[in-house]
C-alpha cells in the first residue's frame, strides 16, 4: 500500500483557529485553542526579540563593545530557549507553532528596531524597552491562561517571565543611575 502524505498530514487537523491537531491532552478544546492562540502570539514576539538582539550584537560599537557583544550573545541564547519552551508547549497542546520570521513580522507587537543605532548604550536602552514590553505581555498571559484553566501554560509563562526579568536586570544595569 502506498503512503499518501497529503492524507496523513491533514488527517488530524481540526477546523479550529490555531490549526490544532488531535491529542489525548485532557484540557478542553476551547481552553487549548485559547492557549494555542496566545502562545503563537508570544512565539512571534520572541522570534522578533531574538532578531532585535542579534541586530544589536552585530552592530554594537563603542567603549563597551566586547562586554555588550558578549551580553547580547547570552541574551540571544536565553531568548532562543524561551522561544523553544513556548513553541513546545504550544505543540504539546495540539497546536501548530507559527514560528517563521514572516509570521513574526506580521503579528509581533514590538516596535520596529531602529536600524541606524550603533552606540552600545543606545542598543541597551532599546533592548531594555523590548524586554520590558515582552515581559509585561507575558505577565498578562500568566493571568489569562490561569483564568482559562490552563495552569501548565500559566506555569510556562511564569518561568519565562522570571527569566525575562533577570535579562532585563542585566541590560538595565548598564544604564541605571547609581547613588553616589
Amino acid at each position: 500500500m502506498a503512503i499518501q502524505p497529503d492524507r496523513i498530514l491533514l488527517e488530524g487537523l481540526n477546523e479550529e483557529p490555531g490549526m490544532t491537531v488531535k491529542t489525548l491532552n485532557d484540557l478542553g478544546q476551547n481552553v487549548r485553542t485559547k492557549s494555542i492562540e496566545l502562545l503563537n502570539e508570544h512565539l512571534a514576539q520572541f522570534v522578533d526579540l531574538g532578531a532585535q538582539i542579534k541586530h544589536a550584537h552585530w552592530n554594537v560599537k563603542g567603549p563597551h563593545f566586547i562586554a555588550l557583544h558578549e551580553l547580547f550573545d547570552k541574551l540571544y541564547a536565553n531568548v532562543v530557549e524561551y522561544t523553544d519552551t513556548i513553541a513546545e508547549r504550544l505543540t504539546a497542546l495540539g497546536g501548530i507553532a507559527h514560528g517563521t520570521v514572516q509570521v513574526a513580522a506580521e503579528i509581533s507587537k514590538l516596535k520596529a528596531y531602529p536600524l541606524q543605532i550603533t552606540d552600545g548604550l543606545e542598543h541597551v536602552e532599546y533592548l531594555s524597552r523590548s524586554f520590558a514590553e515582552v515581559a509585561k505581555a507575558t505577565r498578562e498571559a500568566i493571568r489569562t491562561t490561569a483564568e482559562a484553566g490552563d495552569d501548565a501554560t500559566s506555569d510556562v509563562f511564569t518561568e519565562v517571565t522570571r527569566a525575562l526579568d533577570k535579562d532585563l536586570w542585566f541590560l538595565e544595569a548598564h544604564i541605571q543611575e547609581t547613588n553616589k
